[in-house]
């Protein structure tokens, strides 16, 4: 076991010394195509893109027959004609309609009160429907060099926002995150550039610690076997000891509960 822990550290050293002097290789220098150990870059998600701001999205819509935000409440259109109140349905208004109603609709979900518009809760659900909202927008124009800005920099203030709840009222901060549907990234605590040289002596150290527990798990499984084996002869040793002792007239020494404890053991492994 010893030695192929050694071996195994010594091929790591190897391939690490590959990048500390410049690539430069021996005769018998270990080299990565040997351990079949590869490095792909990880691409740059921009933090913008849903998966980076932890949005999974909500199933909030909008129809267009719905009476726009505000004017649904109004006792004149009760009694209004179709037509009238077609004229105030969000298909005859403007885009932002939508966007005001499906808002109001995502604050609803989080609201302490109905008339609730200032409470944490509510300002991250409002700025929840916006990312949603200017994340679809980015679908189609992904140049928006000024909607860009706008985006990320609500995002960095709705973390900012989820950070102190967090802290505050950690309770609330989970609820919150089960209602919008949203995960929470905090940054990391070291931060760094991801570089191929560091990469690769992360992924040779974890190569080198599975062929150990591979070694460790092997290792185990045949002293299990051996375990086995070793219960079944100690219950048929004391049976024959126990035996021996009785007909030779002698207090025996083993009892039945020895011998059916060793033959418990040997079932159970």
């Amino acid at each position: 076991m010893n030695l192929a822990v050694n071996v195994c550290r010594l091929g790591c050293v190897r391939v690490n010394n590959i990048y500390k002097f410049g690539g430069c290789l021996s005769r018998d220098a270990s080299t990565m195509e040997k351990y079949k150990i590869e490095w792909k870059r990880p691409p740059k998600v921009p933090i913008m893109e849903p998966i980076q701001s932890g949005d999974l999205g909500l199933d909030i819509t909008v129809k267009p027959s719905e009476i726009q935000l505000y004017y649904d409440r109004s006792k004149e259109l009760d009694d209004a004609s179709s037509i009238v109140k077609k004229m105030f349905s969000v298909e005859f208004q403007h885009g932002s309609a939508a966007r005001n109603l499906k808002r109001e609709k995502t604050m609803a979900l989080v609201k302490r009160h109905a008339s609730d518009r200032g409470s944490v809760e509510s300002s991250i659900a409002a700025m929840t429907s916006e990312i949603h909202h200017m994340q679809e927008y980015f679908k189609d124009q992904p140049r928006n060099r000024k909607a860009k800005v706008f985006l990320k920099e609500l995002i960095e203030k709705r973390h900012k926002q989820l950070k102190l709840l967090r802290k505050w009222d950690y309770r609330r901060f989970e609820w919150i995150l089960e209602r919008l549907n949203l995960v929470y990234k905090p940054m990391p605590v070291k931060l760094g550039m991801v570089t191929r040289k560091d990469s690769i002596r992360k992924l040779t150290q974890d190569y080198c610690d599975k062929i150990v527990q591979d070694k460790i798990d092997a290792y185990k499984a045949e002293m299990r076997v051996q375990q086995k084996i070793f219960f079944r002869e100690k219950a048929e040793k004391l049976a024959f000891i126990r035996n021996e002792e009785l007909e030779c007239g002698v207090t025996p020494t083993v009892t039945e509960q020895d011998i059916e404890a060793a033959r418990r053991e040997a079932e159970k492994l």
